[in-house]
């Protein structure tokens, strides 16, 4: 009779972590929902910074797209 209740503790254990992961990921999902990230944009003072850079490390090279990591 032992080992029914320790199989009953564990499966009541796996529920309920299921449920607490699904409940936060509905959480972060109604988060990022509301508050939507801003899209930053990559001032001329910043996109000339990163162009002198790269013309100094690698001679003869140009910058031809700055991108965000997302």
């Amino acid at each position: 009779m032992q080992a029914a209740s320790l199989y009953s503790a564990c499966l009541i254990a796996l529920v309920a972590v299921f449920a607490l992961l699904g409940a936060l990921a509905l959480t972060i999902e109604l988060i990022t929902t509301v508050f939507p990230e801003r899209r930053h944009v990559i001032d001329s003072a910043l996109a000339a910074a990163i162009s002198t850079t790269v013309a100094q490390i690698f001679p003869g090279a140009r910058v031809t797209r700055i991108e965000e990591d997302s």
